[in-house]
């Protein structure tokens, strides 16, 4: 395909990639890219004009740390945040769920078994936490009404796998368990990596989206960094107010790197996109070719999901380095939105594959919810959409919940010794 550039803009282009990649190396961008870069007039968004646009005010920081604003959560130093008891309307039919919470920062409130010894806590994400049932409605406490024993609940909506890795070192010492069941949700590997889910994410409208701690990879070196909240106190939140101070925190993210390589990819300038991605694709040993602007924001996408499976499989590790170091064993759950599910049964594909294999090759027990959808799937003549429309409303409904207690049982009863009082072979038969 033939391009008509004038020699002052092919000048620069050339001066613009030597100093990123050294001489000669605009011969190789791509036709496609440099015809975008004519296309977009619009400069490159800075780090700096990104940030802005997340900024809060000091009001909406004293309104959320005040506990006035809307009640999603609540400051925390160490996880970035836990969540108030609350009553939302946001059950199935409309209804209002109520959620409490072991105050001032335990488990979600126990109910059946709740005075007998616990062998078992959860740790994850909303899908662990149930978010859109009320607190007896968990798929916690549909195994412990089965099992005849309590089931903890450490899950906290909106969290990584990194701060739930990072909650059950901490409740482990306070209130251990001889199993732990733990949670992965679909996006939890992403969120592995962020700083603040505000550059992810943009700035909620209801409330305020904290500092995180969150990890730092690299896959050319096989290294993973744990990193600490970067606003460890609620006075450093006030930081999220101030544009030089937020730009300082947030400058070297790879996250925001990621965010503005797309953006500069689909509206501003692809050229610069290109220089972007391409150099976070070396700095990771990542090879690719990109043809089009279509593929440079594909590759971007896709450098920041390999980054995310990486982080959650290190993360993995340490906490099997961890249950054999005190003795215990490890269930872990694979959760996903219904649209995942979908598509897992649509077009037979799901972005999360490497994960699941890196299980598999572990031989580490795992309870996968698509492959439980998918076999529960294969006994109805209903669309995917009506078949899934039984067990969300976002989150698993009260019957979804049901649902995923019994996918769980099997492989968690094969795990526990002695064995649930409902398995044990001498327990007392009533005739």
């Amino acid at each position: 395909m033939g391009i008509a550039i004038n020699m002052n803009r092919r000048r620069f282009l050339e001066a613009a990639t030597q100093s990123a990649f050294g001489v000669g190396v605009a011969s190789c961008f791509p036709a496609a890219v440099l015809a975008g870069a004519g296309k977009h007039r619009r400069r490159q968004l800075t780090a700096r004009e990104f940030l802005e646009s997340r900024l809060y005010t000091r009001e909406e920081v004293e309104r959320w740390l005040a506990g006035k604003a809307f009640p999603f959560a609540k400051y925390h130093s160490d996880f970035g945040w836990l969540l108030p008891n609350a009553r939302f309307r946001d059950g199935v039919d409309k209804s209002v769920c109520v959620y409490t919470y072991v105050q001032p920062d335990g488990e979600r409130t126990l109910g059946n078994y709740a005075d007998q010894p616990c062998r078992i806590n959860t740790y994850g994400n909303s899908f662990t936490q149930c978010h859109q049932v009320s607190d007896h409605e968990t798929w916690q406490e549909q195994l412990a009404a089965h099992l005849q024993e309590p089931v903890r609940n450490f899950g906290i909506g909106g969290w990584s796998v990194y701060q739930a890795y990072l909650r059950m070192l901490k409740e482990e010492q306070r209130k251990p368990a001889k199993v732990i069941i733990f949670n992965i949700y679909d996006d939890d590997h992403r969120r592995n990596l962020d700083s603040w889910r505000n550059i992810r994410r943009g700035k909620h409208v209801r409330f305020i989206e904290p500092t995180l701690p969150h990890v730092r990879v690299n896959l050319a070196r096989d290294a993973f960094e744990e990193r600490p909240n970067p606003c460890p106190t609620p006075e450093s939140l006030y930081d999220l107010c101030d544009l030089e101070k937020t730009h300082e925190l947030f400058k070297d993210d790879f996250v925001l790197k990621i965010i503005l390589a797309h953006n500069n990819a689909k509206t501003r300038n692809p050229f610069q996109s290109y220089r972007d991605v391409m150099a976070l694709a070396s700095t990771h040993g990542i090879e690719t070719s990109i043809e089009t602007n279509e593929h440079l924001s594909q590759t971007a996408h896709g450098i920041h999901n390999q980054a995310a499976l990486f982080s959650t499989r290190k993360i993995v590790e340490k906490i099997e380095a961890y249950a054999r170091a005190h003795g215990k064993k490890v269930l872990y759950v694979l959760s996903y939105p219904p649209t995942s599910i979908a598509r897992r049964i649509k077009e037979g594909s799901r972005w999360d594959q490497p994960f699941v294999d890196f299980l598999k090759r572990k031989n580490l027990p795992v309870v996968d919810m698509i492959d439980a959808h998918l076999k529960d799937f294969e006994k109805y003549k209903i669309d995917v959409k009506e078949y899934l429309r039984q067990y969300f409303v976002g989150h698993y409904n009260p019957r979804g919940n049901h649902f995923c207690a019994f996918a769980i049982k099997d492989r968690l009863v094969a795990m526990m010794d002695p064995k649930p009082i409902p398995y044990r072979k001498d327990s007392a038969v009533l005739r």
